[in-house]
């Protein structure tokens, strides 16, 4: 059986590598720790956690909560090894980050099939190949992808504005239209008076931002000024910039507000929108606490907030299938957050889908192809082409998955329906060779 190549033992390229072994498929894990340390890393184990312990909501009325509930049902090691280790959260699952990556790491390094390298890949080898890098590439990996990326498909550094739902907005307060009326009425307006502006404009300029990371590189700000440091320049300066209402005439005033802050679509289903020109470095309560001074987002429903950071993700839905693979050369798969998923759980999930498929292949079986019913391939559906516009990295949420067919009253009723409804197609997916054969542990 042909060996496949993993590159980096981060938590997709742990994950990875185990649906892998457990079907049979030999793998050489390559990880550059503790050889080679990133500013972010302190451990020598796989699948350390960088950021928060908190791998988030573990409700099935949460998006997040479904995909960890669909990967705990197919034997994901990621969640295994969480729920060895949780440690008292309320409704989220957080873990003891040191047992929690010891648990992977022994597991993988005492599976028969797993060969692991302890050096840095500066090259895409021949073969089998799943990237798997994560974010904090070296520069040496990040060149070798970046030779097989168009110029314009390699981005290292992140500004990222935040996203709500459509349905969250005040639609009172907002109305649909492009500036002069020009082509289709794409954007949601959301109008400010004096007042208003002044007001938001005020705390704006005083909000707390986040830390920046010895990692980070101060250089993020040159090509997308925050919003705030935009609003420092002067309390006009957001009016002739992104919040400029010129051409958007009010349809209830007949008039040009005094500011408009407007919301671009950032899915094909249109359920989910960004702020236009709102790159921030404020804190994540800072943002939920001027943002929803906004009127029409006095409600807002944040999917993902803003956040810049370095951040090496490729332009996936140009470059990859909805099995993570490089359309340009199927041999090589792509893994984790470097694939613009964002959070912990869904860089297992894409890790995890990706060993699946790349089994099934080797194995030569029919692909599951996870359906955009389900949040796994929601995500894979997402990465590979669902999004519309500039490509940003995202957590999976309920807007990139598949609606009801019918009415559910109530969003949390709603939420546990469409989660019903995929772990039952989740089942029926178990019932397929690639889960009940004898070499699946």
């Amino acid at each position: 059986m042909e060996k496949v190549t993993v590159l980096g033992a981060g938590l997709a390229g742990s994950e990875c590598a185990w649906q892998l072994v457990t079907r049979g498929i030999p793998v050489r894990l390559v990880e550059m720790k503790p050889h080679k340390m990133t500013p972010a890393h302190t451990s020598a184990y796989f699948g350390e956690l960088v950021c928060s312990n908190s791998l988030r909501s573990d409700e099935l009325t949460n998006a997040v909560g479904l995909l960890k509930a669909e990967m705990r049902k197919m034997g994901s090691l990621i969640m295994q090894s969480a729920d060895a280790n949780r440690v008292a959260a309320g409704g989220a699952l957080a873990v003891d980050r040191v047992g929690f990556a010891r648990t992977i790491t022994e597991k993988l390094r005492s599976h028969p099939l797993v060969e692991i390298i302890e050096a840095e890949a500066e090259e895409i080898p021949e073969g089998e190949v799943v990237v798997a890098t994560g974010p904090l590439s070296s520069d040496a990996i990040a060149e070798a992808i970046a030779r097989r990326c168009p110029e314009s498909d390699l981005h290292f550094y992140d500004a990222v504005a935040p996203i709500v739902t459509l349905e969250s907005v005040d639609m009172d307060s907002a109305f649909f239209a492009s500036r002069y009326d020009k082509g289709t009425a794409d954007y949601v307006n959301c109008p400010m008076d004096q007042e208003q502006y002044l007001a938001f404009v005020h705390e704006l300029v005083n909000a707390k931002e986040a830390p920046v990371h010895g990692f980070d590189d101060a250089g993020v700000f040159e090509g997308c000024m925050p919003v705030e440091v935009m609003a420092r320049r002067g309390v006009d300066t957001l009016r002739y910039g992104p919040l400029k209402p010129v051409g958007l005439r009010d349809p209830r005033t007949g008039k040009e507000a005094y500011a408009v802050v407007q919301l671009r679509r950032d899915n094909a289903e249109g359920t989910l929108y960004n702020l236009v020109g709102f790159q921030t470095h404020l804190t994540w309560a800072e943002q939920r606490r001027v943002f929803t001074m906004i009127p029409a987002l006095k409600n807002a429903d944040f999917i993902r907030f803003g956040v810049m950071h370095r951040n090496t993700y490729i332009n996936s839905p140009q470059l990859l299938d909805r099995y993570y693979r490089l359309r340009s050369e199927p041999r090589i798969s792509f893994a984790g957050q470097m694939t613009g998923v964002e959070g912990y759980v869904e860089s297992a999930a894409s890790g995890m889908l990706v060993g699946i498929e790349t089994a099934a292949r080797l194995l030569g079986l029919s692909p599951v192809n996870f359906p955009q019913e389900t949040a796994i391939g929601a995500l894979g559906l997402y990465i590979s082409g669902g999004s519309v516009g500039d490509f940003q990295p995202m957590n999976i949420n309920f807007g990139i998955i598949s609606p009801l067919d019918h009415r559910v009253k109530g969003k949390r009723n709603k939420n546990a329906a469409i989660s019903e409804r995929s772990l039952a197609m989740i089942d029926e997916i178990m019932k397929g060779e690639l889960f009940t054969n004898e070499n699946h542990h």
